[in-house]
């Protein structure tokens, strides 16, 4: 019987899961290396979309404290996306505060009671100051070897409207096929219509593509943080340079004047 992959990983989801990575992972705290192993795993908590980075205790140049319980965490949902925080455990294990170069990180570590993973703490990633993946930085979170950004340049016509107002509208669309999240299409930024945009105090930055900043359609709360450009691009996608995209669940995108369905992209 064939089996559709998709599905199968969210049913994976409630699982504990690890990936081993060759490369070398270094954490920095000012201008203090505190980690430096070939020895890492990518650990997902279960519920958890994005990996951790675990590492042996051996290879943290730091003092683990036992932690106390955090508080105002929110409750754990059925699927996690980065917005939650390190602290909101979904497994048994014990929480450290990491105390290193003069400074303590408050439960930045977690030690959980799965024997499969070695005694391998898991550790914050935003609760240091720097990441490298052998000589190159990383932000946002450690990059999952089983995501993928694919941007493919078409020549079929797209546009996007909210409630009907045209935002922007394109014969050279670029559209990017990532892993869990909707399609996305970005339009050269000569096709936007800068008019109804004003710029937004928000930024974002995702490990695979770059840094990005955003802007709301003026006057429209509906349209606030609604668009968004990588000004900052990563190698892998650069080009993504110079478009701009828009949230398709919050907007009408119509792809050669069919109205793209948005539902169907969260099926599973």
């Amino acid at each position: 019987m064939a089996l559709q992959l998709s599905p199968a990983w969210w049913q994976l989801m409630p699982q504990m899961r690890f990936e081993p990575t060759p490369r070398r992972v270094r954490a920095e705290l000012g201008t203090d290396t505190v980690l430096d192993t070939t020895d890492a795993l990518l650990v997902y908590e279960p519920r958890r979309v994005t990996p951790v980075f675990a590492v042996p205790a051996q290879d943290l140049a730091a003092d683990l404290v036992p932690a106390a319980p955090p508080g105002n965490n929110p409750e754990p949902a059925p699927v996690m996306d980065p917005r939650f925080p390190f602290s909101v455990h979904t497994t048994d294990g014990t929480a450290f505060d990491v105390v290193a170069s003069s400074r303590s990180l408050p439960g930045a570590a977690f030690l959980p009671d799965d024997p499969d993973l070695g005694g391998h703490l898991l550790l914050d990633f935003s609760a240091f100051d720097r990441w490298l993946e052998e000589d190159q930085e990383i932000k946002g979170h450690p990059r999952d070897p089983f995501h993928r950004v694919d941007a493919r340049e078409s020549s079929r016509t797209s546009r996007v409207q909210l409630d009907g107002m045209l935002l922007a509208e394109t014969a050279h669309p670029l559209f990017v096929y990532e892993t869990m999240v909707p399609v996305r299409t970005y339009y050269p930024r000569g096709d936007v219509d800068w008019d109804l945009l004003e710029p937004s105090a928000h930024h974002s930055v995702c490990p695979y593509k770059g840094s990005a900043t955003y802007w709301s359609v003026a006057g429209q709360p509906e349209g606030r943080d609604l668009a968004w450009s990588y000004e900052t691009v990563l190698p892998d996608s650069a080009q993504l340079k110079d478009r701009v995209s828009f949230y398709d669940e919050r907007t009408e995108v119509f792809v050669d004047g069919q109205k793209r369905d948005v539902a169907s992209l969260f099926r599973f």
